[in-house]
């Protein structure tokens, strides 16, 4: 178990104190996502599942200062690299990157696509409490745009400042943190015109969305609101309405949502071609959830977009 320490991450000891634990689950987990071999491969057979992309949970290398991030960085992809050579009909990866060294997480993700074959990269929210809105880390963006690759934005816990109110009732973690520090974070970055700037630029997010697919009417109403009243100093005009790069820029998985109504919802307010198959490997291993996606009404050219080709197009697995 780990031990209370002031200077690391909150988050960071709760969520990986109890996954370093003793108990069967937990330690099936930490097994789990630290195979990336055959272990994984006989996991992803008895589901059914054809080719997985692996990324570098969180916090990945965000939690360490910006030096040592961006040289776990290179280390992190060498070793995908690796496993997807091996195995390059299963698997297919994301470049791990250190925010917190923007110039050095931009020239790692040209290096992980056009040196490795990775297919975009992978911030795990937060980094130490700052999020991609800053222009500080608008390299990022750039890199990703001029690639033409996507940015899978991954859930942590909710930052430091921001943590305790939902430890007290257990709720810091996937049950409901997750989905609003990583909601908050791309709807900074949306606030901040990141779209408006970076128009060809792809963000891909878990979950269904986050929960904010269930928001646009809000959203559109309030920040069109706060721009009048010229309230919040930050707040601006954008180009577009915050529901609209929402439908336009983000993609969303169905990753730990195996419940039909919300992903049927969010085929119809995003489209066929914005929601993708993705299961929560290894958190939430429920082979019998692909039966949900299995048995979905729709059609069969639609599943197939869900399964398959909306994926290949997001993250060019065709190539």
């Amino acid at each position: 178990m780990l031990e209370k320490d002031d200077n690391l991450d909150p988050g960071f000891v709760g969520q990986w104190g109890y996954f370093l634990g003793p108990s069967p689950r937990a330690m099936a987990i930490a097994a789990r996502v630290q195979d990336i071999g055959e272990e994984r491969i006989r996991d992803m057979d008895s589901t059914g599942v054809a080719r997985q992309i692996l990324s570098l949970t969180n916090p990945g290398v965000q939690i360490f200062d910006a030096a040592t991030g961006a040289a776990l960085a290179i280390s992190c992809n060498d070793q995908l690299a690796e496993a997807i050579r091996k195995h390059p009909d299963r698997f297919s990866g994301l470049a791990a990157i250190a925010p917190q060294n923007p110039a050095a997480a931009a020239k790692e993700l040209e290096r992980g696509v056009r040196k490795l074959g990775l297919k975009g990269a992978i911030v795990n929210s937060n980094t130490h409490g700052e999020y991609l809105d800053d222009p500080k880390f608008w390299d990022i963006f750039a890199a990703a745009e001029s690639l033409n690759v996507p940015i899978y934005l991954h859930p942590s816990t909710p930052s430091a400042r921001m943590y305790a109110p939902f430890a007290e009732w257990g709720l810091e973690g996937a049950i409901y943190g997750f989905a609003v520090e990583t909601s908050l974070h791309l709807l900074r970055i949306i606030l901040s015109g990141v779209f408006d700037r970076f128009p060809k630029l792809r963000v891909v997010v878990g979950h269904l969305g986050e929960g904010l697919p269930y928001w646009f009417f809000r959203l559109d109403f309030f920040h069109r609101a706060n721009v009048a009243s010229a309230r919040y100093p930050n707040v601006k005009a954008l180009k577009k309405k915050p529901s609209d790069y929402l439908k336009e820029n983000v993609w969303v998985t169905t990753s730990g949502m195996a419940w039909e109504p919300p992903i049927l919802y969010c085929q119809k307010v995003l489209g066929m071609d914005r929601v993708l198959y993705a299961m929560d490997y290894p958190y939430q291993f429920v082979p019998e959830e692909v039966n949900v996606t299995d048995n979905l009404p729709i059609s069969a050219a639609d599943k197939k977009k869900l399964y398959q080709s909306n994926a290949e197009k997001v993250f060019d697995l065709r190539s």
